[in-house]
């Protein structure tokens, strides 16, 4: 093993002890050295980097790759001195996409054509269905919803147990009532089908395994075009993790016009949806126009009672 890849190896491993998962980092840092060595360089310098990151890769992309190279530069530079580390405004930051808020009466279409899905005695239907309102009333990720097992979905309690998450954070999620019925009534589908009644995963595929993202994600950009979400032709339409973004928003403006503390709850929502810290939860504040008013209204209440 070169010593390089000895570095990184020690490099990732540091890093994961520090509760970082970092597989599609790991994925960009391997790629890197592998092309930096085919050139016969064993030292980290900007230009290898910069053009490493802006190679075959969507401009989207560039600030990311460039990211993992300059950790990866600045734990090599504490031992080797000829590391350059590249400077991090190369590349102009992409804007993050503004969400998709789903008005309810779109979730229900959205429901309605996962439902009508062919053939029709398909459980695909059903699964992709419930998997769908899952995401809708509770804002988990798609990625965490795929990977419940059996013994994650605690029906009695009404209980959802998300493990090892995004920044390697578990967490529990309660459910409604009108949810456990729907993931019952699931389960009992999924059981009545020979090959889908065994197995750890709770949402379960054509086989009787995991459901696959681009399956289910294939679905949803048909049923999308179908209902009138998304153009015919665009490139680019509503997502299903655009279901977070508007669980959030829907939850922030209750608490609003219920006038309630909102910067005290701020940290419960960002626990429930496993937010990293409590800022990628306010995030959402600036992403819809209808939270920044009530924000603001309630602002300006607040300097008329001062003044």
């Amino acid at each position: 093993m070169s010593p390089l890849h000895t570095a990184l190896e020690r490099y990732m491993g540091m890093r994961r002890t520090l509760g970082f998962k970092l597989s599609s980092q790991e994925q960009l840092l391997r790629r890197f050295v592998a092309h930096i060595e085919q050139r016969g360089n064993a030292i980290i310098t900007s230009k290898l980097a910069i053009d490493w990151a802006s190679k075959d890769a969507s401009p989207a992309s560039w600030p990311g790759r460039l990211s993992a190279v300059r950790g990866f530069a600045r734990y090599l530079a504490i031992t080797e001195p000829r590391t350059q580390i590249p400077p991090a405004s190369v590349f102009p930051e992409q804007r993050r996409p503004a969400p998709h808020l789903y008005s309810e009466a779109e979730v229900h279409l959205l429901l309605a054509g996962m439902l009508a899905l062919a053939p029709a005695g398909n459980l695909r239907r059903w699964t992709y269905y419930c998997i769908v309102g899952l995401l809708a009333v509770t804002g988990m990720r798609i990625g965490e919803a795929l990977r419940l097992d059996r013994d994650d979905v605690d029906l009695d309690q009404g209980l959802l147990v998300i493990r090892d998450s995004k920044f390697g954070k578990s967490r529990i999620v309660p459910i409604h009532p009108s949810t456990v019925a729907a993931l019952e009534e699931y389960a009992a589908r999924r059981n009545g089908h020979p090959s889908r009644s065994a197995g750890r995963p709770f949402f379960t595929g054509e086989r009787g395994g995991r459901v696959h993202y681009r399956n289910i994600a294939a679905d949803f950009r048909a049923v999308s075009l179908q209902i009138g979400l998304r153009p015919h032709g665009a490139r680019t339409g509503p997502r299903l993790h655009d279901l977070r973004h508007g669980f959030a928003v829907a939850t922030l403006l209750h608490w609003y016009r219920a006038d309630k503390d909102v910067d005290q709850l701020l940290p419960v929502l960002s626990t429930y949806l496993g937010h990293g810290c409590v800022r990628d939860t306010y995030w959402y504040l600036s992403a819809c126009p209808e939270l920044m008013g009530e924000a603001a209204r309630r602002l300006e209440a607040r300097w008329e009672t001062l003044s």
